[in-house]
């Protein structure tokens, strides 16, 4: 005999978004939206300086087999747990990482995003969302110079961008004859490091990364990038892929991309450029000359989720013919067949499902515009150029180089301090601004020595905001020297 049928709605089903439970849904968005923005008024600083261990403890003690029952108390607990000591990206003292305060309209589109649930591997899970995305695609790729052969794909970040890339330059390598272990891939010393990682999880050989010597402004030189394409075939490798970066990790650099270009044709290999940093310049005329060749590259990153003010995640690869997205297709009867009527993303992306990323940069188009996009880009860059002119001045403080985007390389170092002694100074300081809440500034070494770096992303930020966090590095740097020297 089977067991009887338990009664529908047996369960409390309130939690659950349906038009059934509407009430419930309001109450609990606007109680999320009032302790959000009672979290926001409270907020004095970056980050509150809480250690790793602090913050370990307080969540291991959560009993996740215990419910709250109660959503004001859930809310209370995720403020200990999260919340109350979140580094928050929008404050003036934060510049520390690539990471952007996010504009209003993207936050409208996450509640969409989120509570639709939408899915956009297939047209029958997505419907109108496959063509946002399209058409997000198409712009970008308009706003690139790519011509009308062009597509992509939203990812979740550079990394995957960089990483499908890639794929796709060794699947046309290996089409054309050659074998996995003769490939190599070119990219600047100052590259970033998805690359080396995409080789390992492409299964490249294990020096297939040949990185390539940078110039005085830390762009890739085009004579040791000629000089390492000649290397690669004298060894009897396949120079598979360049990989040029627009925006450097550190110093914003922007390779020549004209000349590099040129050399990646001359020796018949695949052009990448990392524009996951530097993308958010194809929304600027101003600046825009700056990414001049990159409408030659085969394929190109931009993550939205930095300079262009997206909620994480928003990234997207874009490449110039789109016939090479067939690298990464595979039909699934269930899902996506070959016979399919309807057009399904999920035939060039790495991912199957997928988040409608694509919506919160839908939004902030039509609702900001990408004018406004690029005056904020415009603002940022400006904002470090002036900052750098500042410390190029300062008689404790040592520019590394001239701002090229919107980070600045600098350190603590007086006339007569060792650079040993520079080198330790410069966690220290970094540790005790955290520590202390003052501000958060990023760490990273030139030459093998010890410097800190402010990346600026916030166009609300003054340069008297920055200038104050600069201050704190040499009030801290002599306070650090004296006690030393106590």
């Amino acid at each position: 005999m089977l067991p009887a049928t338990p009664a529908r709605h047996a369960r409390d089903t309130r939690h659950l978004f349906h038009p059934d439970h509407l009430e419930d849904f309001l109450a609990s968005m606007r109680l999320g939206l009032d302790h959000l923005a009672d979290a926001l008024t409270a907020q004095a600083g970056p980050a509150t300086g809480v250690l790793p261990e602090q913050a370990a403890k307080v969540v291991a003690d959560v009993d996740l087999d215990r419910p709250l029952g109660d959503t004001r108390a859930a809310l209370a607990e995720m403020s200990r747990v999260w919340l109350d000591d979140a580094v928050w990206f929008h404050d003036p003292a934060y510049v520390a990482h690539l990471n952007c305060p996010v504009v209003v309209p993207a936050l409208l589109a996450e509640l969409f995003v989120s509570s639709v649930n939408s899915s956009l591997d297939t047209f029958d899970q997505s419907v109108g969302g496959t063509f946002v995305e399209r058409h997000l695609i198409d712009w970008t790729a308009g706003r690139i110079g790519f011509g009308a052969t062009a597509d992509g794909v939203f990812t979740s970040g550079g990394t995957q961008s960089n990483l499908q890339a890639l794929h796709l330059a060794r699947d046309a390598a290996l089409a054309a004859g050659h074998a996995t272990a003769d490939l190599r891939v070119l990219a600047s010393a100052d590259g970033h490091f998805s690359v080396q990682k995409a080789a390992k999880l492409l299964g490249l050989a294990p020096d297939a990364v040949v990185t390539v010597a940078v110039d005085d402004d830390h762009r890739m030189d085009p004579l040791a990038l000629s000089r390492a394409l000649a290397g690669v075939r004298d060894a009897g490798h396949v120079p598979m892929a360049v990989v040029a970066t627009a925006g450097t990790t550190d110093f914003g650099a922007i390779d020549p991309l004209p000349a590099v270009a040129a050399l990646a044709e001359a020796h018949g290999a695949w052009l990448h450029v990392d524009a996951a940093y530097g993308g958010g310049l194809l929304a600027s005329a101003r600046l825009r000359p700056r990414l001049a060749g990159i409408e030659r590259a085969d394929s190109v990153t931009v993550d939205y989720h930095k300079t262009w003010f997206q909620p994480v995640s928003s990234s997207a690869l874009v490449v110039r013919d789109s016939r090479h997205l067939g690298h990464v297709t595979w039909h699934a009867d269930y899902l996506n067949p070959k016979d399919a009527a309807h057009p399904n993303q999920v035939d060039k992306s790495l991912q199957t499902t997928r988040r409608f990323d694509a919506l919160k940069l839908w939004l902030t188009l039509r609702v900001m515009g990408p004018d406004t996009i690029g005056g904020y880009v415009e603002d940022v860059v400006d904002l470090a150029t002036a900052v750098g002119e500042r410390l190029a001045d300062h008689p404790e403080l040592e520019l590394a180089a001239t701002p090229q985007l919107s980070t600045v390389v600098f350190r603590y170092r007086p006339a007569g301090l060792a650079e040993d002694t520079a080198d330790l100074l410069a966690g220290r300081i970094r540790a005790t601004l955290y520590e202390r809440g003052a501000a958060m500034v990023a760490a990273t070494k030139v030459g093998g020595r010890c410097w800190l770096k402010l990346t600026l992303l916030n166009p609300v930020a003054t340069l008297d905001d920055v200038l104050a966090v600069t201050d704190a590095v040499a009030a801290l740097g002599r306070e650090l020297t004296a006690e030393a020297a106590a």
